[in-house]
């Protein structure tokens, strides 16, 4: 990255050159302002402004989106939520730490815990004893309002397609490396995958699962279990920064398109505010 600065925000400052748009970077590069004339848009962290509010706050709450989802019969890994007792007991309960130790015995094979809203692999744990549970419960709750638990599954292959209006801009497999997990930041490689039946039953996944929280752009995590494919998560901020050291005219290409929609004029989707 020139400068240290992410592939999204150079990728926004080269499609504001290139389209006569002004941009305004703030807070090193989490708060991006743009404007052509009248119309002014932001894009904040990586969400780039295209989403409804609701859709944006249910993909980035993991057990409400898995309580979505399943809603609509689309294939996925469970997520349990857990509010953090310092919330109090009119919030939390009072009985969290036994229904998380019934989630522990119900799964011999161990458990996931991690934050409810997502950090790219971090504060995320592997849990088979009690002991494990304590500690991990305890470093998330120190960070988070929420946690969630899902039961360990033996992940066979990750995909994660690229959405933009149910079209797959990107779809790219996570080989995982030595780490357990199948996360970018944790050392999975992005492998861009060719059209084949995989492919297809991916992107058909993926277009099931953003439909049923009505998500316009959005990177869909989809895993293979025992044959079987059902959605991990949904990101409404789309972040390619690994992909975009590999291929980053595919990369650049995307955010154009969902930049395209961004300033098509459809000032009644969220995506910004147009100046008096």
């Amino acid at each position: 990255m020139a400068g240290g600065e992410r592939i999204f925000v150079q990728a926004i400052r080269r499609y504001c050159a290139e389209h006569g748009i002004t941009v305004d970077v703030r807070a090193d590069g989490w708060l991006i302002a743009m404007r052509r004339g009248e119309m002014r848009r932001f894009a904040f962290g990586y969400d780039i402004g295209l989403n409804s509010a609701i859709a944006h706050r249910l993909a980035n709450d993991k057990s409400a989106t898995a309580e979505a989802l399943a809603l609509e019969g689309v294939p996925c890994i469970a997520h349990h939520l857990f509010l953090n007792p310092k919330l109090g007991t009119q919030i939390a309960g009072t009985d969290w730490r036994e229904r998380m130790l019934s989630l522990l015995a119900q799964n011999p094979q161990g458990v996931v815990v991690k934050p409810n809203e997502g950090t790219s692999g971090r504060a995320v744990f592997k849990v088979k004893t009690e002991a494990e549970l304590d500690h991990a419960v305890g470093e998330v709750f120190s960070m988070s309002a929420g946690l969630v638990i899902s039961p360990y599954v033996a992940i066979e292959d990750e995909v994660r397609v690229v959405l933009l209006d149910d079209a797959p801009i990107v779809v790219y497999s996570k080989q995982r490396g030595k780490d357990w997990r199948h996360n970018l930041d944790a050392g999975a490689k992005p492998v861009l995958l060719e059209e084949d039946d995989v492919r297809a039953t991916c992107v058909k996944l993926a277009i099931d699962a953003a439909h049923a929280i009505g998500i316009a752009f959005a990177s869909i995590d989809v895993v293979r279990v025992d044959g079987r494919w059902s959605v991990l998560e949904i990101n409404s901020g789309v972040m390619m920064e690994a992909l975009g050291k590999l291929h980053p005219e595919l990369v650049q290409a995307t955010y154009d398109a969902a930049l395209d929609r961004v300033f098509a004029g459809n000032s009644d989707r969220g995506t910004g505010a147009t100046l008096p």
